[in-house]
């Protein structure tokens, strides 16, 4: 509970002094707790956060290993249609000369 008191006093030349005064009875302890749960919310936040950012940071791991394999596989492809032609070409070659 709070309490304001003001009191008014006259000095004997006639000038009148105003004194306020606030008295709590330590209402504003009660709050600490609520700055804890406060810190706690915003501490769980965090950690979630994290959690969540580091789910991202592997999934995009993952996609660029899986572009990575991807293009391997078309070099590999390209290699085997050389190889092809190159055998393509040898086989023309040789059924002319002969």
């Amino acid at each position: 509970m709070t309490e304001e008191r003001i009191t008014e006093t006259t000095d004997p030349a006639g000038n009148t002094h105003t004194t306020h005064t606030v008295v709590t009875d330590g209402e504003s302890r009660k709050a600490g707790g609520t700055n804890w749960i406060l810190i706690l919310l915003v501490l769980v936040v965090a950690i979630v956060g994290i959690f969540f950012l580091t789910q991202m940071n592997s999934a995009e791991v993952a996609k660029d290993n899986a572009i990575a394999g991807a293009a391997n596989e078309v070099g590999e492809a390209a290699g085997q249609v050389g190889n092809a032609a190159q055998e393509a070409g040898d086989a023309v070659e040789n059924a002319v000369s002969n």
